[in-house]
């Protein structure tokens, strides 16, 4: 597996991924809280000056991505707060490749950016519904921030917040 820098053209690819690595939860979630999944999954937000697009490679094909925003920079589309320090967001990886310590590999190399750029952590935020990534961010050693959570909607789900101490 290689861990890379995304290249330009690889933009819809990686959307493409985003959006099928998340469609298991469509059903789980509240239609309002599904669009605005999918539209921050499709967005140019990751497109901002110091934000980093890292995908997982296997065979030549993207088998995952991720994203890491630098501290003071836009959070969300939709809110007006910048985030205070660098932030790991839209952990995507191809349903075809799970299992294979893909996601594990590109938090991994995440944090070692973060790292180099002389951060003293890392934060990140989920929604309460995704299980499996809570798992592998608290086994990674990722501490809660409850006090960082929100609720953007009214149905029933928190996106909690992490931070991981480097």
């Amino acid at each position: 597996m290689l861990i890379r820098k995304a290249d330009n053209n690889e933009t819809e690819t990686i959307k493409n991924m985003r959006l099928s690595s998340y469609a298991q939860y469509k059903n789980d979630i509240s239609l309002e809280h599904w669009d605005m999944l999918q539209g921050t999954l499709t967005s140019n937000g990751d497109q901002q000056t110091g934000t980093e697009i890292f995908v997982a490679e296997i065979d030549g094909r993207i088998a995952g991505s991720a994203v890491l925003f630098p501290s003071e920079s836009k959070a969300y589309e939709w809110d007006t707060e910048t985030i205070k320090y660098p932030e790991i967001r839209m952990l995507a990886v191809n349903p075809d490749y799970r299992s294979k310590g893909v996601g594990r590999a590109l938090v991994r190399h995440c944090i070692d950016s973060a790292r180099q750029q002389q951060y003293k952590f890392v934060g990140l935020h989920t929604g309460s519904f995704m299980k499996d990534a809570i798992s592998l961010y608290e086994k990674m050693g990722f501490k809660r921030v409850p006090e960082l959570d929100f609720v953007p909607f009214n149905d029933g789900i928190t996106v909690k917040a992490f931070r991981y101490d480097i």
